[in-house]
């Protein structure tokens, strides 16, 4: 069945896959999650939707590769330093794509409370390999005498990261933007793993 599936997905292209994602994130900015169809997929895509639920299974699914297709993993991140790897997190996106993402994360997290398919694919696709790398970075910071190993704060990082980009516009009615991003990392981090 695994060999089937791959077989199956590997039909389309790299460069075919991206411009399915980039019309996904285009439709959900316009649409929202729940007004999103399979039907508006293929249709924007010129696809079919056989294909479209061959290849992902579903709207929960296509929905959340394509939003970590547009980002940089942070097991792609290794400057040699904590601060520097914190640092090259906040410039994965530009000002313009992080104010955008962030109201389409907003969006979806109000659709992932109230559909279950889409929490499971968020958790698998977006939150696990996340915590998964940032414990890889956090590692190899103890590794390099940084960070202490016992450090209370270090099971708080994710929670810290994610927190400054989602709160920004709540509390402060701006976007997140790089500077803050690095300004909270310097101010709020990376004192808290070094106390």
């Amino acid at each position: 069945m695994v060999a089937e599936a791959t077989t199956r997905r590997s039909r389309i292209t790299p460069e075919r896959e991206a411009e399915l994602y980039g019309a996904v994130l285009e439709l959900l900015r316009e649409v929202g999650y729940d007004a999103l169809t399979m039907d508006a997929v293929a249709t924007r895509t010129r696809s079919s939707k056989a294909t479209l639920y061959r290849q992902w299974g579903g709207k929960a699914e296509l929905v959340v590769k394509a939003l970590r297709s547009q980002k940089p993993h942070f097991d792609e991140v290794d400057t040699g330093s904590l601060r520097g790897d914190l640092h090259a997190i906040a410039f994965r996106e530009d000002d313009c794509h992080m104010e955008q993402n962030s109201a389409l994360m907003r969006g979806l997290m109000v659709a992932v409370h109230a559909n279950p398919d889409l929490l499971a694919a968020f958790k698998e696709w977006i939150v696990e390999p996340e915590m998964t790398g940032v414990d890889r970075m956090v590692r190899r910071a103890v590794d390099r005498g940084e960070v202490r190993a016992d450090n209370p704060a270090l099971g708080y990082l994710i929670h810290m990261l994610i927190g400054a980009f989602a709160t920004r516009t709540l509390i402060d009615e701006e976007p997140p933007t790089q500077e803050y991003l690095v300004s909270y990392i310097d101010a709020v981090v990376l004192p808290a793993l070094s106390a």
